[in-house]
C-alpha cells in the first residue's frame, strides 16, 4: 500500500480529490495545527480559497501520552473517548488535570498563530477540514463538532491515511469524508509516511502568511484583468 513522501505529496493528492472545489467563494479550508497545516496549505492552493486553522487539542492518557482519550477544541467543546476512560479506569481528576493543560496550550497556539487577526465567518460555509490523518478519531470530531456550532453550509473532512470506519466514524457530523488511504492496521500515523518531521509553529505561521498572500495576490489579479 502507497507511503506518502511527506505532508506536501499527500495534500497534492488529496486536492485532486476536491478539483470540484476550485474556485468556489464559499470554500474554505481549515487545518488541525500543526501536521495538518502543510497539507491543508497544498490543498488551499489548488481550490484558490482562502486557509485558516481549527485549533484542537488530543487530551492524552497521563501515562500514556500519545493515546486519545479525547480531545478539546475552541468554544469548550470537549470529545471523550469513552472506552478508553473506562478500561484505563482514568479518574475525573486525571481527566480534568490533563484537560486544563491542553487549554492553556490552546490558548499559547491561538495567540502564537493567528495573532490579532480574526476566526473568519463560517456561516454559509463550505469548510473543508484538514489533518495529516487520523487514527481513533477523537481530535477531529472535537474539531467538526466545535465548527458545526459556527452553522457552515457543509463540512467536508479530506485526510489522508485514515481507519477503514472512517465513513462510519463521523457519518452523523460530517457531510462528507475524503480519505487516500484506508489500511486495516493503523498503528501509527507516521507510518504511512516515508518523511513525519515535527511542523513547528514558526512553519505553521509562515504557511499561513504565505497562503493570505497569495490569495490578495489573487484578488488583486482579478480586479486588474478585470
Amino acid at each position: 500500500m502507497k507511503h506518502f513522501r511527506n505532508r506536501i505529496e499527500a495534500g497534492q493528492l488529496l486536492a485532486v480529490q476536491l478539483q470540484e472545489y476550485v474556485g468556489h467563494p464559499d470554500v474554505l479550508v481549515l487545518a488541525l495545527p500543526r501536521g495538518g497545516v502543510p497539507v491543508a496549505y497544498e490543498i488551499a492552493k489548488v481550490l484558490q480559497a482562502p486557509l485558516d486553522l481549527c485549533l484542537v487539542r488530543k487530551l492524552g492518557v497521563p501515562t500514556q501520552p500519545e493515546l486519545a482519550m479525547g480531545a478539546i477544541a475552541s468554544g469548550g467543546v470537549m470529545v471523550l473517548n469513552e472506552g478508553v476512560l473506562q478500561s484505563l479506569h482514568i479518574s475525573q481528576d486525571a481527566l480534568t488535570e490533563v484537560a486544563a493543560q491542553e487549554q492553556q496550550e490552546l490558548k499559547r497556539r491561538d495567540r502564537a498563530y493567528r495573532g490579532e487577526q480574526p476566526f473568519p465567518d463560517l456561516r454559509d460555509r463550505s469548510l473543508i477540514v484538514v489533518d495529516d490523518g487520523i487514527a481513533t478519531g477523537s481530535t477531529m470530531r472535537a474539531a467538526v463538532t466545535a465548527l458545526r456550532t459556527h452553522q457552515p453550509k457543509q463540512i467536508i473532512i479530506a485526510v489522508p491515511v485514515a481507519p477503514p470506519q472512517i465513513d462510519q466514524m463521523f457519518q452523523a457530523v460530517a457531510d462528507r469524508v475524503v480519505c487516500l488511504i484506508q489500511p486495516d492496521s493503523l498503528s501509527s500515523i507516521g507510518m504511512w509516511y516515508d518523511d513525519f518531521s515535527q511542523t513547528d509553529d514558526d512553519e505553521v505561521r509562515e504557511l499561513l502568511q504565505r497562503s493570505r498572500q497569495e490569495m490578495v495576490d489573487k484578488k488583486s489579479s482579478c480586479e486588474i484583468s478585470g
